[in-house]
């Protein structure tokens, strides 16, 4: 597969715990840019399914505990991108929930370098053994239970891959409000190496 931009997001819960996904992030998802999205479960309405068809027709999607509608989704799936093998699961498989042991379970079971789960609606991005992980967050910082104090909702997010070869770059998009309560995107950039050699 060519090198392109790959979108990963999840957990959107649309209209059920948020409006929509906002203004500010549908206005930086134009078509034509992104070659393939990976969604990680919990799509719930068929206007965000539309949405995101029209940004990259290449939708692969996985079951999340909420998508009951959707019945034969499959729970993970696989997809190649250069040299990367990218496993993409929704998290509520998982015990104990978000668990670094249990990712790499899953990572080393699906045979893969990259690992994407949802479920926690919170941005999380990491290392391990060699194996990368990361959670996207929650595209419209739906609200959840058991991952958040009572006095913190969650972040909107989502993240951008750029592959080429070896290296993934990600690029993390958040939607964080400031105490006026004021919402701007920031952008960070994170990168991973298959088999990179430790410094």
């Amino acid at each position: 597969m060519t090198a392109r931009l790959v979108l990963c997001l999840g957990d959107l819960f649309v209209p059920d715990r948020a409006a929509d996904i906002p203004a500010k992030f549908k206005k930086l998802l134009a078509p034509g840019k992104i070659g393939q999205i990976l969604c990680l479960g919990n799509l719930t309405d068929k206007d965000t399914y539309d949405f995101l068809r029209g940004i990259a027709p290449d939708l692969q999607i996985v079951k999340g505990d909420f998508d009951v509608e959707a019945p034969n989704l499959p729970l993970s799936k696989v997809v190649t991108h250069g040299t990367l093998r990218i496993g993409f699961i929704h998290g509520h498989t998982i015990v104990p929930p978000g668990d670094s042991d249990s990712l790499l379970i899953a990572a080393r079971q699906m045979d893969v370098d990259v690992l994407f789960w949802g479920g926690t609606h919170k941005f999380e991005a990491y290392e391990l053994e060699g194996k990368f992980f990361v959670n996207p967050g929650s595209a419209t910082g739906a609200m959840t239970t058991g991952w958040w104090s009572e006095t913190e909702d969650p972040t909107p997010s989502f993240v951008l891959m750029d592959i080429q070869g070896d290296v993934l770059v990600l690029y993390v998009y958040q939607l964080p409000r400031d105490p006026s309560g004021a919402e701007n995107v920031t952008v960070e950039k994170v990168s991973f190496r298959k088999n990179a050699q430790p410094a």
